[in-house]
């Protein structure tokens, strides 16, 4: 009997855990790029009572008897599958069709990940996360979308002389950037073959993981590396990077709540296995009476 007192106890606790990760994918429905989350069971520890015996002459096998003491959390695991993709209008907004991370900078050598494609321009003209965190181009810089350039298409003061203002900028499904000047003409600068010109155009950063789901969260709708998500994959193929939209949560409500039901059932179910067995303990004691 207090064995399944024990047993009660840990589908408490298995179940608590369970609700504290529903619980956070429903408290994120509306995060911009958040993964939802699922908590997985397994049975503990087994005591064995009868012993297996393999069949021997005229007598048959007999198999083993076993008694399980409880379960336990066995893994928290994040569903990686692309949310719905919204459009916004906003040109700083982007979404990742598919595999793949824009790359940020959260301090000196210290760089995270996110899908999170909710950016915007700083005083200085870097694109930046909703935390101020600039977004890294290819070449390690940050991406600076400026208000004018010179001649050799680099950023400049509005104030310089022979500058052309950026009247617009756009970002393609590769990530490259490329700007829209006051006097009608493109950016990048492209040769006299057609090529375009070392160092004038911009292009994003764009992180795959051979296991995205090994990735570290940090919060704030950040990854990081993690021993079973390895680097970044130097050769890999990412997603279409759609401009004026953004990734949303990939919850769904209706799930949510079902399994709510389902934990509160269980839990409940878990806390009667002990009141049950705290009445079997009371008729033993009234025995003696």
């Amino acid at each position: 009997m207090l064995r399944s007192m024990y047993s009660g106890i840990s589908g408490m606790k298995a179940n608590q855990t369970k609700m504290d990760v529903v619980g956070n994918n429903v408290a994120n429905v509306g995060t911009s790029a958040f993964k939802k989350e699922s908590a997985r069971f397994s049975d503990a520890l087994n005591q064995t009572f009868l012993y297996a015996s393999a069949p021997g002459g005229v007598i048959g096998g007999v198999n083993p008897g076993q008694v399980g003491i409880g379960t336990k959390v066995s893994g928290i695991f994040k569903n990686m599958i692309q949310g719905p993709i919204q459009p916004t209008g906003r040109p700083t907004d982007l979404a990742m069709d598919g595999d793949g991370f824009f790359t940020v900078q959260t301090g000196v050598n210290q760089y995270a990940y996110t899908r999170d494609g909710s950016f915007s321009l700083d005083l200085n003209g870097n694109l930046v996360t909703a935390d101020g965190y600039k977004v890294l181009g290819e070449d390690g810089n940050p991406i600076e979308i400026p208000k004018a350039v010179d001649a050799n298409g680099n950023p400049a003061p509005d104030g310089a002389k022979n500058v052309k203002k950026v009247l617009s900028f756009n970002i393609d499904k590769e990530g490259k950037i490329s700007y829209l000047l006051e006097d009608g003409t493109k950016m990048p600068l492209v040769d006299k073959n057609g090529n375009i010109v070392k160092g004038t155009q911009q292009k994003l950063k764009i992180a795959v993981f051979q296991n995205p789901e090994g990735l570290k969260l940090l919060g704030g709708n950040l990854y990081s590396e993690s021993a079973n998500s390895g680097q970044p994959l130097k050769t890999a193929v990412h997603g279409q990077i759609n401009q004026g939209a953004i990734e949303m949560s990939n919850v769904d409500l209706s799930e949510e709540f079902t399994e709510m039901i389902v934990t509160t059932r269980a839990f409940q179910a878990s806390s009667k296995v002990i009141t049950t067995s705290d009445e079997l303990l009371q008729e033993i004691i009234n025995l003696k009476r």
